[in-house]
């Protein structure tokens, strides 16, 4: 494949994780899809820049010193690695819990949503176009790499994503029927939640039950990692394995 180092832009068929951690996550969760790893001049005696080397060297994957497409890719002089991956299908399992997000649009976001995912037990996500990309740099950054252990499937709206999965859904809305801690989740369920400016259409309370965390009326809503953090925490606690610490 002829990767040309570009500023990312989602039409390209390649991304990039940038940074030490996340280019270490991509070679150990993803290293089949795995192009070509940038490294820094400046990275001296780096222990996870050594470990890079050796499993770049153990898998035969491309090493470059490359110190200027490090700078003009990552806007920083400070990164030592960038791992340049072929972008993959990672379908959900019909049978495993769900997240949901309709219409994500902040990168941040969703790469700490992904991470929270991983950290309480759930591997499946399905994001519901127009929605921010996956494979942007800024979401596999924020993810820590996650990104590259769970599974996630684009849909073009949320009913076909619910006429082929059919889980119990629990769509949460500030308005929401049930009580978070009063419901019993039951499996296999989809957690869904909406844009992070409008949440939820008023629809999503015809589909299954829907949930709202208590708060305070000093705040009109939570941020949405926030709220999904807490919602995968409570979910968690109803699986004898998670809530151990398992």
């Amino acid at each position: 494949m002829d990767v040309k180092l570009r500023a990312y832009k989602k039409e390209f068929d390649y991304s990039y994780a940038i940074g030490v951690f996340p280019t270490l996550e991509l070679l150990d969760a993803r290293p089949e899809q795995v192009l070509q790893v940038l490294l820094s001049s400046q990275a001296g005696t780096n222990a996870g820049v050594a470990k890079i080397q050796r499993i770049c060297a153990e898998r035969n994957i491309p090493v470059e010193i490359a110190d200027r497409a490090i700078s003009r890719l990552s806007h920083s002089e400070k990164n030592y690695a960038i791992g340049i991956l072929h972008k993959y299908e990672a379908l959900l399992r019909p049978a495993d819990n769900h997240l949901a997000l309709v219409n994500p649009s902040d990168t941040g976001n969703l790469g700490t949503v992904i991470r929270a995912m991983l950290g309480f037990g759930l591997a499946d996500l399905a994001v519901i176009r127009p929605a921010v990309d996956a494979f942007d740099p800024k979401v596999i950054r924020a993810s820590m790499g996650a990104v590259f252990r769970i599974r996630f499937q684009y849909f073009d709206d949320f009913t076909a994503y619910n006429r082929q999965f059919g889980h119990h859904l629990y769509p949460f809305m500030t308005d929401g029927q049930a009580v978070l801690g009063e419901v019993a989740f039951a499996e296999p369920f989809t957690l869904v939640f909406g844009n992070e400016s409008a949440g939820l259409p008023a629809e999503f309370h015809q589909l299954g039950t829907s949930v709202r965390i208590p708060q305070t009326a000093q705040v009109d809503s939570l941020n949405l990692a926030v709220s999904v953090g807490i919602a995968l925490y409570q979910a968690a606690q109803q699986r004898p394995g998670l809530a151990a610490g398992a």
